[in-house]
């Protein structure tokens, strides 16, 4: 008897702090889904680039109810991405992280509301064709 009083006290601070590691709170962000966005040059289609975005929240965003909107954050960016390619012009391997960034904020707190949406992050980007692509001409002198 003695000997499982023992064990239960040893094993409590274990249990206990397991408990304390499930309360570890959740981060304040949406990840998208990854997304193809072409590369267009001079009307023509020559690249896909899949990015990968994180949406940040200010701390008062209601995170759970904001991921549930992943779909639409992921559609605005699609939409923008078609409607004006973020090609960058010396390179047709990534995306104008610049434009992307800014474009998705201000859809972003369209979706979310003000004071929602903290930062956009592209966390990776990754071409579909890394041969095969066109050269980009050099800018003029």
């Amino acid at each position: 008897m003695l000997l499982v009083a023992a064990l239960a006290c040893a094993t409590s601070p274990a249990l206990a702090s397991e408990k304390k590691e499930a309360k570890v709170e959740v981060g304040q962000y949406v990840d998208l889904s990854p997304v193809a966005l072409p590369i267009v040059v001079r009307g023509q289609l020559v690249n896909y680039v899949f990015v990968y975005v994180r949406i940040n929240l200010t701390t008062g965003a209601n995170s759970v109810k904001l991921r549930e909107k992943e779909p639409y954050f992921r559609d605005a960016l699609v939409r923008a991405g078609h409607r004006t390619p973020f090609t960058k012009a010396d390179d047709y391997m990534v995306v104008d992280v610049g434009r992307l960034t800014s474009t998705l904020q201000r859809e972003a707190v369209a979706i979310a509301g003000p004071g929602m949406v903290r930062s956009v992050v592209v966390t990776s980007q990754a071409p579909k064709r890394r041969t095969g692509v066109p050269t980009p001409r050099a800018a003029p002198a």
